[in-house]
């Protein structure tokens, strides 16, 4: 069902959209700054906005502010292709979240600003007007259940889907200022994890639903053997273990001139599920996810700086990796 899913092509993401702002030229401190440039941001957003840079189609279910800044997301959402028939733009005290983040590895600063976070009033209304048979699978990041109503609405969108027979692929995202505590969001993720086919997730985060950093691998094998069909736990740079059919893949990556930190977990998610779409082995999805991210961080950006399939498939052919998992 998983693979048979992802291959149809049309995803449907569940999460935030949001602009972003980077200091100019890269490299130059968020206090330095002068002139910055403006981008989408948001990691379902980002995930959408890659899968569609592949070919794929895409659509969100969010809500953004009913104001300048919502209305620059809903164009940022026509750019990239991604459908906003389920953005619905909201009034009040709520805003679409804010993203100032640097072009810089050293000292690096991205400062996120989601009081009263606009996302996070999408409500089981919104989710229960989706036709999910129109979809192949449906995707999500771990922050769309810090609050509610968003929480309840994503539960409920699980539902759905599963009733439709959509995979479900999990983003893992744990985001601690998310969050009321983390005895909350461990609970909520864990719950997210074990009614998911697919998970994605760092050895922090699986350690942190394993209640202990140290058996975060053992939690990833555990969730691959009682519910999910594919896991993907990453390690930074040393790679990753991929848990899938009985087996596991070890994965090294692909070492690049970083200008920053962010972006790679989002440009991992689009080409990885881009490449197992195309019918790909799944060490090859791994792979091409992985070098997705490497180019995503050595550009400014993040939506703007995922690849091309032209430009991932050059990279793979120009670049001497991956590193020996």
């Amino acid at each position: 069902m998983v693979l048979e899913g992802i291959a149809k092509r049309k995803f449907l993401v569940v999460g935030r959209v949001g602009i972003d702002l980077c200091p100019t030229p890269a490299g130059t401190a968020t206090e330095d700054a002068t002139d910055m440039v403006v981008g989408m941001g948001g990691s379902s957003a980002n995930i959408a906005a890659g899968l569609s840079k592949f070919g794929c189609e895409t659509a969100l279910v969010t809500c953004v502010s009913d104001d300048a800044v919502g209305w620059y997301c809903l164009n940022q959402l026509d750019h990239y292709k991604i459908d906003k028939q389920y953005v619905r733009k909201i009034k009040g005290e709520e805003r679409t979240s804010l993203a100032v983040y640097e072009s810089r590895v050293e000292n690096h600063q991205s400062v996120i600003y989601r009081n009263n976070a606009a996302d996070f009033q999408m409500s089981i209304e919104d989710v229960e007007a989706v036709d999910y048979s129109q979809y192949g699978a449906l995707i999500t990041a771990g922050t769309v259940f810090a609050a509610e109503p968003s929480r309840s609405a994503t539960f409920r969108a699980f539902e759905l889907a599963r009733a439709a027979g959509l995979p479900i692929i999990f983003d893992v995202d744990y985001r601690p200022y998310s969050w009321p505590s983390a005895e909350v969001a461990s609970d909520v993720l864990t719950r997210a994890g074990e009614m998911s086919n697919v998970i994605i997730g760092n050895d922090e985060e699986f350690g942190f639903m394993a209640g202990d950093i140290s058996k975060g691998l053992d939690k990833a094998r555990e969730l691959a053997q009682t519910s999910a069909s594919i896991i993907v736990y990453k390690m930074g740079p040393e790679g990753a273990v991929t848990f899938a059919n009985g087996e596991e893949y070890r994965t090294g990556i692909y070492p690049v001139d970083a200008l920053k930190p962010t972006g790679a977990g989002d440009s991992f998610m689009a080409g990885f599920l881009a490449s197992l779409s195309e019918g790909r082995p799944m060490k090859e999805a791994v792979l091409r996810g992985s070098a997705n991210a490497s180019i995503t961080v050595s550009r400014v950006g993040c939506a703007a700086a995922m690849a091309y399939p032209n430009e991932l498939d050059d990279f793979l052919a120009t670049h001497p990796g991956p590193t020996s998992a």
